[in-house]
């Protein structure tokens, strides 16, 4: 029997995230030292939030280099960000055993190539709809939205909604 997306969800207690293409739209703006900056989406932002006062773990691992990246995610109350990472699996391995889950616990979110090994492995394999095609073929959810544009809201609202936890009271 083939279990679908919605009770798989059932399971979930850690969101792990990319940040390019995920949490912004991949796209940067070149400043003329060489800085590069990145937007984010705040709807992204408040449900990230959330889900940190809820108890779920949420946890960035990029291969990515930004200083203001870790100053956002920091003041969400987001602890596990994992930024210049070359083995994206070692980091997610650590994750794993720090705060005591399984594969079935994990939902992960990724755009491209980097992130297929993580999402062929964790419970829940999502990415946003601008994946590329080889990430979507490993997933078992497309958001309807693009990376930087809410696709974070739209699966962590999904869970937690699901769980009764989306409502601040």
């Amino acid at each position: 029997m083939k279990i679908n997306f919605k009770e798989k969800l059932q399971d979930i207690k850690a969101f792990f995230f990319d940040v390019d293409g995920v949490l912004t739209n991949g796209q940067l703006v070149i400043m003329p030292g060489g800085e590069l900056l990145r937007s984010m989406n705040i709807k992204d932002g408040y449900a990230m939030q959330l889900a940190v006062k809820k108890n779920y773990v949420v946890a960035i691992i990029s291969g990515g280099k930004s200083e203001g990246v870790p100053h956002r995610l920091s003041n969400l109350g987001i602890t596990e960000i994992h930024m210049q990472v070359k083995d994206k699996m070692e980091v997610y391995n650590k994750l794993k055993v720090k705060y005591n889950l399984t594969d079935h616990n994990i939902l992960m979110m990724g755009d491209d190539m980097p992130d297929i090994d993580l999402l062929t492995t964790a419970g829940v394999a999502t990415c946003p709809a601008d994946a590329c095609q080889q990430v979507k073929q490993c997933c078992i959810y497309q958001s309807q939205i693009k990376g930087g544009e809410g696709c974070v809201r739209d699966i962590i609202e999904q869970t937690l909604t699901l769980h009764g936890n989306w409502n601040e009271a």
